[in-house]
């Protein structure tokens, strides 16, 4: 139930930047729930997710983007196509950036993009904790200041910082007065099936090696809860390669099992419910590169 006051503030928040800034791992720490997936692998995050910090005077709609990059494939394309529209829906965006990093060329692309649009960003500069002397960090957050207005600049560390009040604060500045959108109970308007998936394929990347991270995807299948209030999932991982699919497998499956030992755990702890995952493996050739598998996998 949303608190009576006449101050409370309700609005939209794209999080932008370069692949593997750490967007999803600051998002999940925002709304208290693992939503996004986490991988130190780059361009982790495919579609745009919406994930909600609801507190009694405010609530923000925290939109996760896939990292602004020069697309190689389809997949890609739709990848910036889903950044470049959020910036276009949002009351405020929050530019993240890597401290430990120097800017570099990616940056420059997005800070481009966000000066095409009139709406107010912040600029966050992530991972301080791997800048021992924090003086340091003055020539990083003058080399973007000095190129673009940004409404405010907030140092932060998505991985160890207990709170994060202002950035938070910062971000409530731009909001409008009005009611809540969401329940407040709500974390994710994400189907629990892609939420599923998301898990499965987040397993891959941090078992995997090379060329298959980017190659796989995840397609949940059949999603029920049978009379014991356990939960079913069958779900197809999808390679592009025959040699892929070999090395998802693993010697006598034990890859397969490993995959699907640590998503069931995550999965259960989302869902509150023993789970049964049943895990395929197929070969999908080619699938970031055709419109009609990018659809059938929800990329659209």
């Amino acid at each position: 139930m949303q608190e009576n006051n006449a101050q409370y503030k309700s609005g939209f928040a794209a999080f932008i930047g370069r692949p593997n800034v750490g967007k999803s791992t600051l998002i999940n720490r925002l709304v208290g729930e693992k939503i996004s997936i986490i991988s130190d692998k780059p361009q982790t995050t495919r579609n745009r997710i919406m994930c909600v910090l609801t507190r009694p005077d405010l609530q923000i709609v925290c939109l996760d983007t896939p990292g602004i990059h020069k697309p190689q494939h389809k997949l890609g394309e739709y990848m910036v196509k889903a950044a470049d529209s959020a910036l276009q829906e949002v009351d405020v965006a929050v530019f993240l950036v890597d401290a430990s990093e120097k800017k570099g060329g990616g940056d420059e692309y997005i800070m481009k993009k966000l000066a095409a649009v009139k709406t107010p960003v912040i600029l966050a500069i992530n991972k301080v904790d791997k800048i021992p002397d924090k003086k340091a960090l003055l020539p990083v957050i003058k080399s973007y200041t000095d190129e673009m207005d940004f409404a405010a600049v907030v140092p932060l560390s998505a991985l160890n910082d207990d709170d994060f009040e202002g950035l938070i604060g910062e971000i409530a500045k731009h909001l409008p007065p009005g009611p809540q959108y969401f329940p407040p109970d709500m974390v994710t308007d994400q189907p629990e099936r892609l939420v599923a998936a998301e898990m499965v394929r987040e397993k891959v990347l941090l078992l995997t090696r090379d060329e298959v991270p980017h190659s796989v995807a995840v397609e949940v299948e059949e999603m029920k809860t049978r009379s014991n209030q356990d939960i079913y999932i069958r779900a197809v991982i999808y390679v592009e390669r025959e040699s892929q699919k070999g090395i998802i497998i693993g010697a006598k499956g034990a890859m397969l099992k490993e995959v699907g030992r640590l998503a069931r755990a995550d999965i259960e702890a989302l869902l509150g419910n023993k789970t049964y995952l049943d895990l395929w493996v197929k070969v999908k050739e080619g699938w970031r590169d055709k419109a009609s598998s990018l659809r059938q996998l929800g990329y659209d």
